[in-house]
């Protein structure tokens, strides 16, 4: 198994389709060039068809077998979202049924998504790999199992990424990809190292789904059992043969991202891009923020390879990210319990012009006294410095002041 220069450019022409696969556009970041030094060109395939590069690889698998005549009936896939949701529309438009197992606790977002594409969606398990086990276990002979990295006509699709970069920004120094299972990286290093050997090809992973650098320590793919990131989309736990393989000759250099840096670049995407991504998404720009490398005076092309962000994900990930920038506090404040102290402390508070989002009292606690209590306030400030001035004057009134977060 493996993926060759011509497979990618074939794959190029047989998704020319743009109803399924659109050439995603590159845009300039001022804030990400001020914050590095870099000349940054961020490749937009977050605003791909289903909202992530999948569909890419999906479309040239089953219009490859589709177009040579194959009797298959149906696509089965296995996928957390965005893989299902390639297959689903892929599935569709080349005129297959498409059945989709995802683990319970997927994004209800994407499943409805993927259902909206066409596909039956059925449940099973709660990871990644319990919902591949059960896909393989129901797939019949005339299904066709569409798996998420280890197939080269999936890897020679997402290729497709890296021929428009080359396309679209000739001369690059640095390109950073997300990697989960490896088809996306993969592709589009063999790409990119075969037409522009002298650009350097990073990938990210995060902290807790990190599974390339063991991989390339050890000489051959490993996984981890638990999988934790708020990156839902390159939690897979672990890489194929085939991407390993890819991934050891292509790709210099592999460095991973905590979940903490992950929500920080997600919002500030937010903010300062008006890019709304999801968190595997937002790694590539983690990493180009991070210390990690070094990409002063270089053209840096950052992938967003998804934008599939639940609401629920991304108020998650937005009170991750405030708490981390100290624009969203709690504080524990210990009282004599009686009237007026709260006043005292809400009037300081606003005082500051900071926002009370709640506030309790709590009594029935082994450390109090009679008569004492706790307040645990959840304020929203400008920022550390801010949430800074606003402990020192509580505690200039006279309270013992607890910053919980």
């Amino acid at each position: 198994m493996s993926v060759s220069l011509s497979d990618i450019q074939e794959a190029r022409d047989r998704i020319s389709d743009k109803t399924v696969v659109r050439q995603t556009p590159i845009e300039t970041s001022r804030a990400l060039e001020e914050e590095t030094g870099a000349e940054i060109r961020l490749k937009m395939e977050h605003l791909q068809k289903t909202g992530s590069f999948k569909t890419r690889g999906a479309y040239n698998k089953l219009k490859r077998i589709t177009d040579s005549g194959c009797e298959a009936t149906e696509a089965i896939a296995a996928s957390a979202g965005n893989h299902a949701q390639g297959v689903a529309l892929a599935a569709t438009k080349t005129g297959l049924d498409s059945t989709i197992v995802m683990p319970k606790n997927a994004p209800q977002a994407k499943i409805d998504a993927t259902a909206g594409y066409g596909a039956d969606v059925k449940l099973h398990g709660y990871n990644f790999q319990e919902a591949m086990n059960h896909a393989q276990s129901i797939a019949g002979s005339d299904a066709v199992f569409v798996h998420a990295y280890d197939d080269e006509d999936i890897v020679a699709g997402q290729g497709t990424v890296g021929l428009e970069i080359l396309d679209q920004v000739p001369k690059i120094d640095t390109v950073i990809v997300p990697v989960g299972g490896g088809g996306l990286i993969g592709g589009i290093a063999t790409a990119i190292g075969e037409l522009s050997p002298e650009t350097r090809i990073v990938g990210v992973q995060a902290h807790g789904a990190a599974t390339v650098p063991e991989s390339l320590q050890k000489g051959k793919p490993c996984a981890i059992d638990e999988v934790r990131t708020i990156a839902d989309g390159i939690a897979t736990g672990g890489i194929s043969r085939l991407t390993y393989e890819l991934i050891d000759e292509y790709v210099d250099e592999v460095v991973t991202v905590s979940d903490t840096e992950i929500s920080e670049s997600l919002l500030f995407l937010l903010e300062r891009t008006k890019q709304m991504v999801e968190g595997a998404g937002a790694t590539t720009v983690a990493a180009v923020r991070s210390e990690q490398l070094d990409v002063r005076d270089e053209t840096v092309v950052p992938l967003l390879s998804g934008g599939n962000l639940s609401m629920t994900d991304l108020q998650t990930v937005l009170t991750h990210g405030l708490t981390y920038r100290g624009q969203l506090i709690r504080l524990r404040v210990h009282i004599v319990d009686e009237p007026g102290k709260m006043a005292q402390i809400s009037e300081m508070i606003a005082h500051h012009d900071a926002n009370i989002r709640d506030v309790r009292h709590e009594r029935s606690v082994k450390d109090l006294n009679v008569g004492e209590a706790y307040l645990h306030f959840r304020i929203e400030t400008s920022g550390t410095a801010h949430s800074d001035r606003i402990v020192d004057s509580i505690r200039n009134l006279g309270y013992s002041v607890t910053r919980v977060s």
